[in-house]
């Protein structure tokens, strides 16, 4: 969930930079309809997982349990695996990498235009750049520069930290001389513990 979340939020900083007029038109209504897509998509892809996973006893008599994965098929853990990789890493990456390339566009041409208006000394401070885009950087307040520069932040302290999980256990899955013992792979427990850091960072 917190994934798709983030992918809200940073589509919510889309649309208020490049289209500001759309976040005058039934605000709430599109904020309900994000939140809840948000988590049908985090339903759905969580779904595998209820009949993938299980707890079983470590070691016979041990009384310790942990939760681990069953496949009845030799393929089920590619499948799963890719499946996750692509579902919750891939794609949220893909869209976040698009969006912020389009602020950066809109935040830049906007910055041109304030140039060249200056220079110029004529244009009004109402001119309008194009359909639905910021007539000019003043109308980009601060607050919400400040936003989008800590969605960014955020979106990059999840590539860094998830990035280096999400190889390994693609790597772990498509190599049949993988390792997947902790204490013979040392890629495995570092990878784990990164991912585990991105929680610090939020």
């Amino acid at each position: 969930a917190s994934t798709y979340m983030m992918v809200m939020m940073t589509l919510d900083r889309y649309i208020a930079i490049c289209h500001p007029l759309k976040t005058l038109q039934q605000p709430t209504q599109r904020s309900y309809i994000m939140i809840i897509s948000t988590w049908m998509c985090s339903l759905v892809l969580s779904t595998p997982q209820y009949f993938i996973f299980s707890l079983s006893e470590i070691k016979n008599g041990s009384d310790v349990y942990d939760c681990w994965a069953y496949f009845i098929e030799p393929w089920g853990a590619k499948a799963y695996i890719t499946w996750i990789t692509v579902g919750i890493f891939l794609v949220p990456v893909i869209i976040l990498m698009m969006c912020y390339g389009f602020i950066c566009h809109s935040i830049w041409k906007n910055i041109k235009y304030k140039k060249r208006k200056t220079m110029a000394g004529a244009a009004s401070k109402n001119a309008i750049i194009g359909k639905n885009s910021v007539s000019s950087v003043t109308t980009i307040s601060r607050a919400k520069l400040r936003t989008v520069k800590m969605t960014f932040v955020i979106v990059l302290a999840y590539i860094i930290c998830w990035a280096p999980f999400f190889i390994v256990q693609m790597w772990s899955v498509w190599d049949e001389n993988f390792q997947w013992a902790d204490s013979e792979n040392t890629a495995v427990t570092l990878s784990a513990l990164l991912a585990s850091l991105n929680s610090c960072c939020n």
